[in-house]
């Protein structure tokens, strides 16, 4: 079995940092994606519109966002990753300081 999220994060709305944003998730790190794999996702991909971006996860069934929390606080790799991608992110209406990706509810299925 597996467990499906999807989550959502802005980026801020300027065309050069958007483009740099995208350039390094065309080269994402390889310790960057062995974290996401340790934690128990086993896919994951990002779209964007605009500066509005939709993150779906597909997971092990063990996965649990506070493991993979504690798991990326202790490693200096994911610390270094997350520090340059919020130079292009913003937070979402709302939000308390400093989160990130927000959840989504599923509201439909087919």
């Amino acid at each position: 079995m597996s467990k499906t999220f999807a989550l959502t994060l802005d980026l801020k709305d300027d065309p050069t940092l958007i483009a740099a944003y995208e350039a390094h998730h065309r080269n994402v790190p390889a310790a960057i994606t062995k974290s996401l794999y340790d934690a128990g996702i086993l896919f994951l991909d990002i779209y964007r519109w605009n500066n509005r971006l939709f993150m779906t996860m597909v997971t092990d069934d063990n996965f649990s966002f506070e493991k993979k929390k504690e798991m990326d606080e202790s490693n200096p790799e994911v610390q270094s990753w997350e520090n340059l991608m919020w130079t292009f992110q913003q937070a979402l209406p709302g939000t308390k300081d400093g989160e990130k990706w927000q959840l989504m509810s599923q509201i439909f299925e087919m």
